[in-house]
């Protein structure tokens, strides 16, 4: 269907429009998790400008929201498009809104000038690609592509104790319906995801925007440490058993293992949350969960990397007297993007640098199903999963024209 008003969504004033959506007055940044407040109001953002511009809007089964410009003459599988609109907490304004906003800026520029693409083009906003909520990056795309035990899925719990369940049910959805969509998978032919660069490759280039080569295999375990909750005064030091020393070892030890591993593995680990129990200031824990993520070129560079870390977490155990278990809450290979599809968005950009990256994205789990490639903007700071991620307002819109072309090219 077609446009009537043939608005032309700008990308810069449209971020404008959702920065109040999720602002964290606490930690900085925005905060919007699934399902809740702040990730309602984007999801009630996508679906009213989606609709401004005629496309046809569905939720899937797994949380997942498409809207769909298919004119008359477009037939076949569709192109796919789009990113996440969810964010880690306190975490910056382009990741992933950035590459939802892009994709319904390029198809209005699109509908504005009367390309009449031969194929539907899909917008997509994956549920939970951070994963923030429930502890499981890209879990909508990953339910989507049918890369998890939807029985393990529906248990998983947020802070407040809530099931995955509970909170699908709550908002109308059938936490039992979840899982592969294998009509959905066969209806997309490719998909173009444009993301903010997590990182600094491109400053250095003088380019606005790159082509993604790969990404780097990686995971997330939680180790949960048990030992003895007691007095902060009156324990002799000698007769404690302190969880929060052997978080502090394994901390160190992420940071000390990555650092000693061959520089071609690209490895790095990194300790971003824990929760202490019972969290009194004059108060020995009894218990210290942790966070582990962990990164590397292959799978098996993760792999070494990790079993170092948990070989020094049980010696530290062992010095404390305390216990430590370990689960693995998630694990991806590493992608290799398309490259045909990489080939063709370059041979339309007229030729752009090429860069891997270390983050994780819908893209990388759909590229195991069906041919994925990423367009990343440039990040002159390299910052990302901050508050002071950002881009100029300038190469933001260089992005969104990227992707028009790339768009364009492919329909």
């Amino acid at each position: 269907m077609a446009a009537a008003t043939m608005t032309v969504i700008d990308p810069v004033a449209a971020l404008a429009e959702l920065a109040p959506v999720g602002a964290d007055p606490v930690r900085g940044g925005w905060s919007r998790h699934l399902l809740d407040d702040a990730d309602r109001g984007m999801r009630a953002w996508f679906v009213r400008t989606a609709e401004s511009l005629g496309l046809a809007v569905e939720t899937d089964a797994n949380a997942n929201q498409w809207a769909t410009w298919a004119p008359a003459g477009a037939t076949g599988k569709a192109l796919a498009t789009g990113s996440h609109l969810d964010s880690v907490p306190g975490g910056g304004p382009l990741d992933g809104p950035l590459g939802v906003v892009s994709a319904l800026a390029a198809v209005s520029r699109l509908m504005a000038e009367g390309h009449a693409p031969a194929r539907p083009i899909r917008v997509a906003n994956f549920a939970e690609e951070e994963g923030a909520r429930f502890g499981v990056p890209c879990l909508g795309s990953q339910l989507l592509a049918g890369e998890l035990d939807t029985g393990r899925v529906r248990d998983l719990a947020d802070a407040s104790g809530a099931t995955y369940a509970d909170v699908m049910t709550a908002a109308g959805y059938d936490p039992g319906a979840i899982g592969r969509d294998e009509p959905r998978l066969r209806g997309i032919a490719a998909y173009v995801e444009l993301h903010i660069e997590q990182g600094r490759q491109l400053e250095p280039l003088g380019t606005p925007v790159g082509l993604a080569t790969s990404i780097l295999a990686h995971g997330r375990w939680r180790l949960t440490v048990t030992g003895r909750g007691d007095h902060a005064g009156a324990t002799e030091l000698d007769s404690r058993r302190d969880p929060m020393v052997v978080a502090a070892e394994v901390v160190l030890a992420a940071r000390d293992r990555a650092v000693a591993a061959d520089p071609a593995t690209r490895s790095r680990a990194t300790v971003g949350k824990q929760r202490i129990v019972p969290g009194g200031s004059n108060a020995i824990a009894s218990q210290v969960t942790l966070w582990l993520d962990a990164r590397a070129e292959h799978d098996v560079d993760v792999r070494a990397l990790v079993d170092a870390i948990l070989t020094d977490a049980a010696n530290a155990a062992a010095a404390e007297g305390c216990d430590v278990e370990v689960a693995e809450e998630s694990f991806s290979t590493r992608v290799a993007f398309d490259a045909a599809l990489t080939d063709a968005m370059d041979d339309a950009l007229g030729g752009v640098p090429r860069i891997p990256t270390g983050a994780g994205h819908d893209a990388g789990i759909l590229s195991a199903h069906l041919p994925a490639a990423m367009i990343f903007v440039r990040n002159p700071d390299g910052v990302s999963h901050s508050p002071h991620e950002g881009a100029s307002d300038e190469d933001i819109r260089a992005g969104a024209d990227a992707l028009t072309t790339v768009l364009r090219a492919l329909t």
